[in-house]
């Protein structure tokens, strides 16, 4: 098994000196950045087929047929679809008997001169196990964040060759070849925020542990498991969306649906006709809260995240303890109302909070929560629930009035001065009491 403490240049090189490994490669967007490294290390006669960049949008639809975007999936597939097919055509009787066959493509939308466009991609590689053996595909949506364009290509160029490594050398395990991924980068440089992986080499590896794994493993802020067949990365499922967050940091109980269900009726409601529909998710948090009171049982991720899509409901997992970071990251994709679904106690959470690693403490999270059109929708809490569960008890400051032995949010008074911000937030209705016990 080679070393997988390789840099860039030298599993490029290694691929080289692979006699068995031989493909081609099509790249549009970000330059010919993934060839390029395996051009310059040296030995490349021993890899590359041919080289391809159709930049042109006519001469892309040419070759990969017209009606599609130009950084999509789609788009992608196509790329592989006929530059696999030339390959074989090509090279299979020559070279099939002693050969492990790729096709490398990506699609990508760098930072333009004006640094209007949203900069992300799709990558994607075919290859096979062994000679003659049958295809296996994997695919990723990436997001980039480097500031410039040159940046961003050297960061694609990277992940490209670390693709390329990993699907011959570092497929143990799901875990292995994830983090194998972002080898000499990072996810401050660039996300994978989506991965699809086909054929039987990878029977075992289940698309929702996948995704999953891209946050736990640290390549992704965010992924969004919606539920039913529909798939794809947080920019398509999310774009110009009304959005309905219902965060969950305990065990899954049978009302987060009927609070997301009300909170959706609600914005509906507040938008009015002929807006979007909106979104609903539930925002499903991999960071282990801090402050979780013992008694509580943090949530069963795959369990619970399989359980909610049961339901047909979207799972939204992030690495985000805060609410404020579900904002941030949402915020990327839609400027249209975004809602969070909380119990009282959650509420109750946001402002016992020190956030002490912020420099404005709790304003300063306040600010990142309500940003961009958003507000918190707030469910009643039970009295008998406050009563009963000494996790619930709140400190002797706070006042609080019921009726019909339930609590709401515009019955909930903080001790001074804190509470003249929560009156604000109250009157200005960035805090919305739900009034339906649920």
């Amino acid at each position: 098994m080679p070393s997988t403490e390789l840099d860039t240049h030298e599993k490029a090189l290694a691929i080289n000196l692979d006699q068995t490994i031989f493909g081609s490669f099509a790249e549009i967007g970000a330059g010919q950045e993934v060839a390029r490294w395996f051009l310059q290390v040296g030995a490349a006669s021993g890899t590359v087929a041919k080289t391809v960049s159709a930049y042109d949008k006519e001469v892309s639809d040419d070759l990969y047929g017209a009606g599609t975007r130009y950084v999509s999936i789609q788009r992608l597939e196509a790329m592989l679809d006929r530059e696999w097919n030339q390959l074989l055509t090509q090279l299979q009787k020559s070279r099939g008997p002693s050969t492990r066959f790729f096709s490398f493509a990506n699609t990508v939308s760098a930072r333009n001169f004006a640094g209007t466009n949203e900069c992300h991609g799709w990558i994607g590689i075919r290859f096979q196990d062994s000679p003659r053996g049958e295809p296996h595909d994997v695919i990723l949506h990436v997001s980039l964040k480097d500031p410039s364009n040159v940046l961003q290509q050297e960061v694609t160029g990277v992940l490209g060759v670390n693709l390329i490594y990993a699907v011959f050398h570092q497929r143990e395990t799901k875990e292995t070849f994830l983090k194998a991924l972002l080898d000499q980068a990072s996810v401050q440089r660039v996300e994978i925020d989506f991965i699809d992986v086909r054929g039987s080499r990878f029977g075992s590896w289940n698309s929702s542990d996948l995704l999953r794994s891209l946050v736990l493993e640290g390549l992704a802020e965010a992924v969004v498991l919606p539920a039913g067949n529909r798939s794809g990365p947080p920019n398509e499922l999310l774009r110009k969306r009304p959005i309905v967050l219902a965060p969950i940091v305990v065990d899954l109980q049978p009302t987060h649906r009927e609070i997301l269900s009300s909170a959706i009726s609600r914005l509906k409601a507040e938008a009015g006709e002929g807006a979007r529909e909106p979104l609903g998710l539930f925002a499903v948090s991999t960071a282990r809260p801090d402050l979780l009171p013992e008694a509580l049982k943090p949530i069963d991720l795959p369990r619970d995240v399989e359980e909610l899509r049961k339901l047909g409901a979207d799972v939204l997992i992030s690495s985000y303890r805060e609410l404020y970071g579900m904002t941030s990251f949402v915020n990327r994709y839609t400027q249209a109302q975004v809602r969070f679904a909380v119990g009282l106690p959650a509420l109750i959470s946001i402002f016992s909070e020190a956030y002490g690693h912020l420099e404005g403490r709790l304003l300063e999270a306040l600010s990142r929560l309500f940003s961009q059109n958003v507000r918190v929708y707030v469910f009643p809490l039970a009295v008998s629930a406050l009563q009963a569960s000494p996790n619930l008890k709140l400190d002797a400051s706070w006042q609080w009035q019921a009726t019909d032995g339930w609590i709401s949010a515009d019955q909930l008074h903080p001790p001074p001065p804190l509470g003249h911000l929560y009156a604000y937030l109250l009157a200005s209705k960035f805090i919305v009491p739900m009034r339906d016990a649920v």
